[in-house]
């Protein structure tokens, strides 16, 4: 009688210390576990190995990614109820480490080696980051790198993420019963109206993935941009959609990396979703950089993802899902270290505004997009490639909802040297 199910149950409870929240359907069809849960799905012998070549989160991303592993029923609700066993940090390695001198603890690791036979390591799925040791010094040539391994994946699939606006970003909701489209709009406004664009100004976009902020910049206030980006295939995108909005006289799109650019200065410069790219080694080079390129008075609007703080910054380590799959050397600072930087760079940080609330709406807008075109959405690009976005935007949305990480816009001024910032005496006064 199939009965795979119910042993990974009981020693999955035996290595977890816990009663596992979900059900689980293993190869052999059995089930088990609590009726009306969300179903992790065990589609081979071969999941296991993955779990105990690598323990943790990057096991689990190697089953998942490679089919090995799936959830039938709600993610989001699955994801919730294992995030405790899924996202395992320093004391839960000192755990593992203490429970491995247990008895009991080693019989059931052995049970399991034994189900998982033959116990040989599984090269890891195509679609993860080949290492070249040097992504975490963020020299010009990983960065190139890694955002290329990030957006050179097909414009047609981020279109039917995206949508129309092909903003890759968290929106500015007013309700939750707003469009995607207009919430995109509005956050494109919303930074225009903080940066003060008027006729005549110089923009510039750094990371300005498919030209949005240009075209909207230029649309609608009337000023020039430059826009850099390290991705061909975004610039090749973006210079297509200002020739068709017929804004090639009022924007250039250049594939450059942000310190490369020697043409300022700038009368203001926004940096939405790029500065996670920068590394904490770079950051106070990046925020020099930007400081340099604006006239006295110019604006900066930093709209940037931020975590939590630790007890420890220095034991602080990137996530292995994220770093392997999704954003090679990607870096997350708390938001006060960011604003700290900025303002040893020179910069004067006037305003901060947390918008965490609306990136989890966002992103569960991402989802369902993708969910709605999931054929479409692995032919565009790979199954693999397609399974990676739908689980890290889900768990995304989660972290965000759960005030696990968040999204802060930093508005700050190259204050000139009599004092002056330009700024109006009520602030705010975009809203």
């Amino acid at each position: 009688m199939p009965d795979a199910a119910r042993r990974l149950k009981s020693l999955a409870e035996q290595l977890l210390g816990a009663p596992l929240p979900v059900r689980i359907r293993a190869w052999d069809g059995s089930e088990a576990g609590p009726p009306g849960a969300p179903t992790l799905v065990v589609r081979n012998r071969r999941a296991l190995r993955r779990l105990m070549w690598k323990p943790g989160e990057l096991g689990l991303a190697r089953a998942w990614v490679a089919g090995d592993l799936d959830v039938e029923g709600d993610l989001y609700a699955a994801l919730d109820r294992l995030a405790g066993f899924i996202w395992q940090r320093e004391e839960d390695a000192r755990t593992l480490r203490e429970s491995l001198r247990d008895p009991e603890f080693r019989s059931a690791a052995r049970s399991l080696i034994g189900l998982a036979a033959p116990f040989l390591p599984p090269s890891p799925p195509q679609e993860e980051m080949r290492r070249r040791g040097t992504l975490h010094l963020h020299t010009k040539g990983s960065d190139r790198q890694a955002i290329s391994h990030h957006y050179d994946v097909g414009n047609d699939f981020y279109e039917l993420v995206l949508g129309p606006s092909m903003v890759y970003s968290c929106a500015y909701w007013e309700s939750e019963d707003s469009t995607l489209e207009n919430a995109q709009r509005d956050k494109l406004e919303l930074i225009s109206r903080k940066l003060d664009l008027k006729p005549g100004m110089r923009l510039l976009d750094v990371g300005c993935g498919w030209g949005s902020m240009a075209i909207h910049a230029a649309r609608e206030h009337g000023v020039t941009v430059v826009g850099v980006t390290l991705s061909q295939e975004q610039a090749a995108y973006g210079r297509k959609r200002i020739a068709e909005e017929g804004l090639t006289d009022r924007i250039e799109i250049r594939v450059q990396d942000y310190r490369d650019v020697r043409d300022g200065p700038y009368d203001a410069i926004s940096s939405i979703g790029m500065a996670e790219h920068v590394g904490a080694e770079r950051y106070l080079e990046y925020a020099h950089d930007l400081h340099a390129l604006l006239k006295p008075g110019g604006r900066l609007l930093n709209h940037q993802i931020a975590r939590r703080p630790q007890a420890d910054e220095s034991s602080y380590t990137v996530d292995d899902f994220i770093d392997a799959y999704v954003f090679p050397g990607g870096e997350l600072a708390p938001v006060g270290s960011t604003v700290g930087l900025l303002e040893r760079a020179g910069f004067e940080v006037r305003d901060v505004e947390a918008i965490r609330e609306h990136y989890a709406l966002t992103l569960r807008r991402w989802v369902a997009n993708l969910e709605a075109h999931w054929k479409e959405g692995q032919r565009l690009t790979s199954p693999g490639r397609a399974r990676i976005w739908r689980l890290y935007m889900a768990a995304s949305a989660l972290a965000f909802e759960h005030n696990h990480i968040g999204v802060n816009q930093v508005l700050a001024v190259k204050t000139s040297e009599v004092g002056a910032s330009g700024m109006p005496l009520r602030a705010r006064d975009w809203n």
